[in-house]
């Protein structure tokens, strides 16, 4: 990827779905004015890009880094804090190559790959049928199995011995340590081992943004049940998946709950349904739910010689437990709640960029601005600032007029706004003003706090959906 990084390369970068009727007619320039944003205001950066960066590779930046790790929080919340009978695990990226040949990773993790004669480039067949995307040539190669693992080696000699992959999914290492999970935490089926992590895979053609890259965040679980109870526990897990979607602010009419037809579903699956978000381009994958049945842990019990099952002692019962799987992408999760929140208004004659990101998704909860830049209100601000920092994420902005101020705040997705202004010096009390509403009231500084995450814990409703930005 060049340094002209944005909109132009997002087109570039644009290989599939294209076909798709957009579901809601939503304007395909509100997915460019996305990525501007992210780059302008300190979202994503092109990795490398001084370099000339390097394709579908992306650093995040200050307010990426905040936003990102808001959303894996919440993922953790209600994954694990919320819940008695799911324990968390931190797996190694590098394993012992034989994890991935028990898996199945090294024989079938493989996407079709095409050349085109004419223009050399190099597709994935499955998304481009039988025409070149670059060069409209249909003169292309047989389709051949290309590994998506990435592979590296361990140690200073680069040998057969010594090779090793990166993870293509941190659920491997929850698998293997199956017993050492139910042992340690005295568990029993049904229980589940949660895992956020860094995957990698060698994608052919990766493309729309942050949306499919070589590297990226997962945010698994794997829910280990007994074999007669797996369809309800699917069934569990994928109307809880798609209502945490909507819990954090994306509307309703931009998600679906897609079942796998018998042909789509992997190797170890007995039934497989993906949460979807209408993104400009089309539908895409947010989360996948799969009841991935007895096969991970029986193939990992046949590959290592350990038994991998639970015993029940006071029936005597033995059994290969079944394992439900919901999987969700960081990284995609956080584009489709920036997609979802974008929105346009007029505020006093103006037209205002507004993020209408849920409280808890949010770089910052509150920005604190002081109404000059006179030393006179600098201390008070700053006294501000440091009470509010021992209870939420805020910014500290003193710079231009306080309008100008208020919409940079408000196009980060910043919930709240504190004002302190020079009656404030007398009174003891600040101006707060919502994000959403723009309405302002006149707060006690020493009731600041309580007010503030008073605020922040109102229900949140979703901007309504328009068909244009």
């Amino acid at each position: 990827m060049g340094k002209a990084t944005g909109a132009a390369n997002y087109r570039e970068e644009m290989a599939e779905n294209t076909s798709e009727t957009n579901p809601h007619k939503r304007s395909p320039e509100l997915f460019d004015q996305i990525v501007n944003l992210c780059k302008r205001r300190g979202f994503v950066f092109p990795s490398a890009e001084i370099y000339g960066g390097i394709r579908s590779t992306y650093d995040y930046g200050p307010l990426g880094a905040l936003m990102l790790r808001n959303v894996k929080n919440a993922w953790w919340r209600a994954m694990v804090q919320e819940r008695d009978d799911v324990v968390p695990i931190d797996a190694a990226i590098l394993t012992n190559p034989k994890v991935w040949e028990a898996s199945g990773h090294l024989a079938t993790f493989t996407d079709p790959l095409v050349d085109c004669r004419k223009c050399k480039e190099r597709w994935r067949q499955d998304q481009i049928g039988d025409t070149c995307p670059n060069c409209g040539s249909k003169d292309l190669t047989d389709a051949r199995p290309f590994n998506l693992m990435f592979k590296t080696f361990v140690g200073p000699v680069e040998e057969e011995a010594n090779v090793a992959y990166l993870r293509p999914e941190t659920a491997q290492g929850m698998f293997v340590n199956f017993v050492n999970v139910m042992q340690s935490m005295r568990l029993k089926p049904p229980f589940g081992i949660a895992q956020q992590g860094r995957s990698f895979r060698n994608e052919i053609t990766p493309g729309n943004f942050v949306f499919r890259t070589r590297e990226f965040e997962q945010m698994e679980l794997e829910f280990f049940v007994p074999p007669a109870e797996a369809g309800t526990w699917h069934e569990f897990w994928c109307n809880e998946r798609l209502n945490w979607y909507r819990r954090f602010g994306i509307q309703e009419e931009l998600l679906r709950l897609r079942h796998h037809e018998a042909e789509e579903l992997s190797h170890y699956s007995a039934g497989t349904a993906d949460v979807e978000f209408a993104f400009p381009w089309g539908w895409g994958e947010l989360e996948g739910i799969a009841n991935r049945t007895d096969f991970d842990l029986k193939a990992h019990a046949a590959h290592s010689g350990e038994r991998l099952e639970y015993f029940d002692q006071a029936t005597g019962e033995r059994y290969t437990p079944y394992v439900i799987e919901p999987a969700a992408g960081a990284t995609r999760t956080m584009m489709a709640f920036l997609i979802a929140a974008y929105d346009e208004d007029e505020v006093g004659g103006e037209r205002r960029s507004v993020l209408r990101l849920h409280p808890q998704l949010a770089p910052y909860q509150v920005a604190v601005l002081p109404l000059s830049k006179k030393e006179t209100l600098a201390p008070l601000a700053r006294e501000v600032l440091s009470n509010l920092k021992m209870h939420f994420m805020c910014e500290y902005d003193d710079t231009q007029s306080i309008g100008r101020r208020y919409r940079r705040q408000d196009e980060i997705g910043t919930p709240l706004c504190v004002t302190v202004d020079f009656d404030s010096l007398d009174d003891g009390c600040v101006t707060v003003r919502d994000r959403d509403t723009t309405e302002q009231r006149r707060v006690t500084i020493a009731e600041l706090v309580s007010e503030i995450s008073a605020q922040l814990a109102r229900p949140f409703t979703p901007r309504p959906i328009t068909t244009a930005p």
